[in-house]
């Protein structure tokens, strides 16, 4: 199976980030943005990185847009620059479409527009800082469809010394471990330790990463609190 081509418009904070993890996964990555400047600063992390005008369908269509597998459109302040840009990857038939919306009204106008796939970091921002109010031992908070979610909590003492078979998950509460984050003796930074077994012990300071519906991992963490 050969490298995904993905473009990414709009080479803000947002969209620079996405390009450089996507090349970090040995994706073919094409940048664009009006602006020389941030074109230049990507230019090392990705195949390919071009200043153009992405609201003219001449443009794209001289980096052959239409050959790619996935689209992202992550320009920021120039809210009429996003929608343009998205009209004509749509007329230019690109297979996948994905857009940032800055907030829920530019998310309506998207989905107006046949956009199936919209980014909103402020509705995980937003999620994630709600869920940290209500429960503080919830460290990161992501919705996933279906009211299913991925969430890191912090290991509470009822799980302390005990092996991943005695305390059963997946038995008592429906829900699955993914991994356990444990920080290092000498850094004292956090590593993922790997997928866990029965006889893994969780320790005190642990992080746990938890997946299952909302419902059975709130039920967890209040009776666990």
């Amino acid at each position: 199976m050969g490298k995904h081509k993905i473009a990414v418009i709009g080479l803000g904070r947002f969209g620079s980030a996405i390009a450089k993890k996507l090349s970090e996964k040995n994706a073919e990555v094409l940048a664009i943005d009006v602006d020389e400047e941030k074109v230049m600063a990507i230019s090392d992390h990705v195949a390919y990185a071009v200043a153009l005008d992405s609201t003219e369908a001449k443009n794209l269509v001289a980096q052959n847009i239409q050959e790619m597998d996935a689209v992202v459109v992550a320009i920021g302040t120039n809210y009429q620059g996003l929608l343009l840009t998205t009209f004509v990857l749509q007329e230019l038939n690109v297979k996948r479409i994905i857009v940032r919306a800055q907030d829920q009204n530019q998310k309506r106008i998207l989905q107006k527009m046949g956009i199936s796939e919209v980014l909103s970091p402020e509705d995980e921002v937003s999620n994630n800082v709600a869920e940290q109010l209500v429960n503080p031992s919830v460290l990161m908070c992501m919705q996933l469809p279906d009211n299913y979610e991925i969430v890191e909590v912090k290991a509470p003492k009822a799980m302390f010394n005990r092996t991943m078979a005695a305390i059963d998950l997946r038995g008592k509460y429906k829900i699955n471990l993914v991994t356990l984050l444990r920080q290092g003796a000498k850094d004292k930074k956090y590593h993922i330790i790997g997928v866990p077994e029965p006889e893994t012990i969780v320790e005190k300071n642990d992080i746990i990463v938890l997946f299952g519906t909302s419902p059975n991992i709130n039920r967890f963490i209040e009776i666990n609190n």
